[in-house]
């Protein structure tokens, strides 16, 4: 615990963490925030703590968070049937209803409300807020799905030079004013090359990406694009990690200059992967 370090340990901390901070002032980190880190009330405050600090030593936070558990248990509530393909929710009219009442409704005032109890500017923005994200449907069987035609990036960074945290809903826009659901990793991905993001973190509940599944000791630190598409070839990347591999890979291929999978379930993990040395997770380059 910080605590429990000398002063001289507590200096050097900080001494380590300056060429970071210099690195990344006033620069753009987009957080994909998910999984436990948005159930466990000690994980949430942490993070929302991690944040807090990285916006009060000049670094931009922009946040796009999930909110799956919470559409599910509303689901059952309203007796709706819980129905995937691949890993997305097959969305109809009323499922979309009640994903925008939770994302929007309760999850991003929630974070907001958060932020605020830290002094920390935050808005929550849909997605279909100033057409940020345009979408398509995605496929007839998987319904009010949506694929991310472009991103319009004018609010979110009219919202940063505000001094606001922008704190996004995976909600898209159709041509003709229809929400979409979409895959958070899939909108933080976007928003970062939109943005020219520094950094994409995506927080999960696995240590990493692991070269053997059944060991959280073997998380392999860092891969770059070639790396991650042989990973993928011999089935080390397979199932739920592919499609984060995949957003992390089409961010690095276009522009932005790390992404990292850390997990959440770790205290302070945003923190130990910007401003350390060693890091925490898989870091993907290009």
């Amino acid at each position: 615990m910080i605590n429990q370090l000398t002063p001289q340990q507590k200096a050097h901390v900080l001494l380590e963490s300056l060429s970071y901070i210099k690195t990344f002032h006033k620069q753009i980190v987009v957080i994909k925030y998910g999984g436990n880190a948005m159930i466990n009330n000690q994980l949430k405050e942490c993070v929302i703590r991690d944040i807090a600090l990285l916006k009060y030593i000049g670094i931009n936070p922009v946040i796009v968070h999930g909110g799956g558990p919470e559409i599910n248990e509303l689901m059952t509530l309203y007796n709706k049937k819980l129905e995937f393909i691949n890993g997305l929710r097959v969305t109809d009219e009323e499922t979309m209803k009640i994903t925008e009442m939770v994302l929007t409704g309760k999850i991003a005032p929630e974070i907001v409300s958060l932020f605020s109890n830290h002094d920390i500017k935050a808005l929550g923005l849909s997605g279909k807020d100033g057409n940020i994200i345009n979408a398509k449907q995605k496929s007839e069987e998987l319904g009010l799905v949506g694929e991310i035609t472009t991103i319009n990036p004018e609010l979110i960074l009219s919202v940063i030079e505000k001094g606001y945290v922008p704190v996004i809903s995976p909600i898209g826009i159709g041509v003709n004013g229809e929400s979409y659901n979409i895959n958070a990793d899939e909108v933080a991905g976007k928003v970062a090359i939109s943005l020219n993001a520094k950094k994409l973190i995506l927080i999960t509940d696995v240590a990493g990406v692991l070269e053997n599944h059944q060991d959280p000791n073997t998380v392999i630190s860092a891969l770059n694009i070639n790396e991650a598409y042989s990973y993928i070839k011999k089935g080390i990347i397979k199932g739920g990690m592919i499609p984060k591999m995949f957003c992390c890979l089409n961010a690095v291929s276009n522009g932005v200059e790390k992404c990292h999978i850390i997990d959440g379930r770790q205290f302070h993990s945003i923190l130990l992967e910007v401003f350390t040395d060693t890091g925490i997770g898989t870091m993907i380059t290009a």
